[in-house]
């Protein structure tokens, strides 16, 4: 079966909440940053008459979907933010409550992920932390794992850093907190089925000092940065319903990448599994039998590694594929390390694979991943 690749970005705001352009203005930058969609997800507002292509010929197109970032404003301090796709009520009068908010998004078909599970304070600058604070909470989608502005705040400690990785945040950006790596690890060992994803948390971002005003964190460098690539089964034909089903079907079912294409272009990258008589790729589960072949193909060479409820049980460095038997059940995903500007950063994080003892095949093994 064919897989078709659209990379994305799934957290922006606009002027309806605490961004600072209109939908068209991000339009105008995810285009140029060759997107093929965006997920507008403003807090606690869901926008009507959004959604749909936006482009032409010459430049191509882009699809604006609508979504929500949700999160009880009553509650100090702010805490537990949660992105909701395909739910077509207003959900923040189900804010007060986060488990009762996972179920209305369930019931509605809808997806609901974590954002920025990990996030910190910054108190010399007044930001203060908005973590995932009620952790017992279970049966949402998955997992921001990475948010660009979110660990951004991360490489401001002090003044001075704070001037200088501002002006180069391609040069501070390594990779997602190393807790929320920990802490998808530790869910998928539980047996939750967690789907990661990426995201730029993008707002315009601009520092105003006196007179003068400066976009430091602009929407197209963000789109440039980290997104979310989706593989659907079959391709996207520019009507917005079935596009938009065919996305989050796919995204639902944890068909999908995070890609951080600073350090070079991600599209391209492929995580399957081979078994007996059967074959997987991200998101689905596979019979394990007497093996499961795992492989992973980067679109260039890095350190690849597997890892399996956070041990890693394969690694090689300065490849662009790894291959890797699986004699044991779990949730297996994919790493891929890449230098650029003298630092080691994280380029791709795959979603798992699933090698369960009692898992039915997800495809007959003659049919191409």
């Amino acid at each position: 079966m064919p897989t078709y690749e659209y990379v994305g970005n799934l957290h922006v705001h606009t002027y309806y909440s605490d961004g600072e352009a209109y939908h068209a203005e991000v339009a105008e930058a995810a285009l140029l940053a060759g997107l093929d969609f965006v997920v507008f997800t403003d807090h606690n507002v869901r926008l009507e008459g959004v959604e749909g292509y936006y482009g032409d010929e010459e430049r191509g197109y882009v699809l604006l979907l609508c979504g929500e970032e949700v999160h009880d404003r009553t509650r100090l301090p702010q805490c537990n933010h949660l992105l909701a796709f395909g739910v077509a009520e207003e959900l923040a009068p189900h804010a007060h409550s986060l488990s009762g908010l996972v179920e209305t998004i369930q019931r509605a078909g809808g997806l609901s992920f974590i954002a920025h599970p990990d996030d910190h304070a910054v108190p010399w600058l007044g930001e203060s932390a908005i973590p995932w604070a009620d952790r017992y909470v279970r049966g949402f989608t998955g997992l921001e794992v990475w948010n660009f502005m979110s660990r951004f705040k991360d490489y401001l400690p002090r003044l001075r850093e704070a001037f200088r990785n501002v002006f180069t945040p391609e040069e501070a950006m390594t990779a997602p907190p190393t807790e929320t790596l920990e802490l998808w690890d530790a869910l998928l060992a539980e047996g939750q089925r967690v789907v990661g994803i990426g995201g730029a948390d993008a707002h315009g971002t601009r520092v105003r000092y006196g007179p003068l005003t400066r976009t430091v964190f602009p929407y197209d460098f963000l789109f440039s940065a980290i997104n979310t690539h989706i593989l659907t089964p079959t391709p996207l034909i520019g009507e917005v319903e079935h596009d938009r089903a065919q996305l989050y079907g796919a995204l639902k079912a944890g068909r999908a990448f995070i890609g951080y294409d600073i350090p070079g272009d991600t599209r391209g990258f492929r995580f399957t599994a081979q078994g007996q008589n059967s074959a997987a790729i991200m998101g689905e589960a596979i019979r394990l039998g007497h093996g499961v072949t795992l492989q992973a193909l980067a679109p260039g060479r890095g350190r690849i590694r597997i890892v399996r409820h956070g041990e890693v049980v394969a690694e090689e460095r300065k490849v662009e594929n790894l291959t890797y038997v699986a004699r044991q059940p779990g949730a297996y995903r994919v790493e891929v390390w890449r230098d650029y500007h003298g630092l080691e950063r994280a380029w791709i994080l795959s979603n798992p694979i699933y090698v369960e003892p009692g898992a039915i095949a997800t495809r007959p093994a003659n049919e191409t991943p």
